[in-house]
């Protein structure tokens, strides 16, 4: 069952000055109407990443690109866009259905012929947001934003049935079937993270590269830091109404026990669950507070979705048959152009894990932001997430016939 709805949409949001950074070595013309010239036809022609044809035209500018030497790399580093992008809208957004149960929303916004990039949303249960979509050159991207089983505007709300690790990975091979895409650039944090390492190890070859944020490779150690007391050290001012909704008989494993009320007949006990466990995740998330995000636990439908499905996965342990799965499994992607960006003080998923995909895999760019925690909106994680981007855009570039 496919649905869908679509729109032709202009892009009006990247500023005449954005495509200077895009394509450096192009003079602007003199004060070019932005309505009227800032048309794009970039054609993609995929027959593999060595056969990658593309063709940018009409963008108001003259001149001739030269070509962008990645090899000479630490200048065109200090240069590459740092700016999120302003905000857009999608220009096609539709619901399909996965299962029998389920069914997904997905939109698409950018450019229709740009290059496929999928945005990976945490949690799991987080859903996705109008933001996520300013990590990406809209000029140069398809960007492709999907809410998970359960999340977001995918139905059923917070449903756990036919909801694992494995079935999100079969949903996203089915959603770029159903959107015609050969191959597509993947980009995750948090368990958007984990979900990518996972799809990337079982479809290697539909991955043209990857950025990762705030790893998370949900092994025993990292569950139990977060959810045991580990992260109470650092915020016992936010551990403690976590921890008081459980009796003092059911600690040993609050896990479990957030599980016995997150999945209670009672409809109120359940809300009571999500709410503190919510809470529990969003005072934690930024280096500095954030209120904005600390108000998200007030929202009985974002937190019971947040908090029934990533307590539904971490007692499953990421339904992975080992604890060590994905890092086991890194030779899969080691080809794949991909850059690591973690906060130094992410308390919701420290650095160890990072620091342990990096010594794995030391052929990816890994990048520490030092003042940072966990959230992907804290300045300099967004930096380093459209810096990126930015440069897989120039690694597709120099490949171009």
């Amino acid at each position: 069952m496919k649905l869908g709805f679509c729109t032709n949409t202009t892009i009006v949001s990247s500023l005449p000055s954005a495509i200077s950074a895009i394509i450096p070595h192009f003079t602007p013309l003199p004060n070019p109407s932005f309505s009227e010239n800032f048309t794009t036809s970039v054609h993609l022609r995929c027959a593999g990443r060595k056969n990658l044809v593309l063709r940018v035209q009409n963008l108001g500018y003259k001149g001739e690109q030269q070509p962008v030497d990645l090899m000479d790399s630490e200048k065109e580093v200090v240069e590459l866009n740092r700016n999120l992008y302003q905000n857009i809208e999608p220009y096609c957004t539709g619901f399909l259905k996965v299962s029998d149960i389920h069914t997904i929303y997905w939109e698409q916004s950018g450019n229709p012929n740009g290059h496929p990039v999928v945005f990976l949303h945490g949690g799991p249960g987080g859903g996705t947001a109008p933001s996520n979509r300013r990590f990406f050159d809209p000029v140069f991207y398809r960007i492709i934003l999907f809410d998970q089983r359960g999340a977001g505007k995918s139905t059923p709300h917070a449903c756990l049935v036919e909801n694992t690790t494995w079935d999100l990975i079969d949903d996203i091979e089915k959603l770029r079937e159903h959107l015609e895409i050969p191959e597509w650039q993947v980009f995750g944090g948090s368990w958007g993270s984990t979900l990518a390492l996972a799809y990337s190890q079982s479809h290697p070859d539909k991955v043209t590269g990857m950025v990762l944020r705030g790893i998370f490779l949900l092994r025993k150690k990292e569950i139990d830091w977060f959810y045991e007391g580990g992260a109470a050290a650092i915020y016992p001012d936010a551990w403690e109404p976590f921890r008081d909704l459980i009796p003092e008989k059911e600690r040993g494993s609050f896990i479990d026990a957030y599980y016995k009320r997150l999945n209670s007949y009672d409809m109120e006990t359940q809300y009571a669950a999500a709410r503190a466990w919510t809470k529990w995740e969003m005072m934690t998330a930024h280096l500095l507070p954030n209120e904005e995000n600390i108000k998200r636990g007030d929202d009985d439908k974002f937190s019971l979705a947040f908090a029934r499905i990533e307590n539904h996965y971490f007692v499953k342990r990421g339904f992975f048959p080992t604890d060590s799965f994905l890092l086991d499994n890194v030779d899969k992607i080691r080809h794949i152009n991909t850059t690591i960006v973690q906060g130094r003080y992410d308390v919701c998923c420290p650095m160890m894990s990072a620091w342990d995909l990096h010594k794995a895999w030391p052929e990816a760019d890994f990048k520490v932001v030092p003042n940072a925690g966990h959230s992907a909106n804290e300045p300099g994680i967004a930096a380093e997430l459209v810096a990126a981007n930015e440069m897989l855009k120039n690694i597709i570039k120099k490949n171009v016939l």
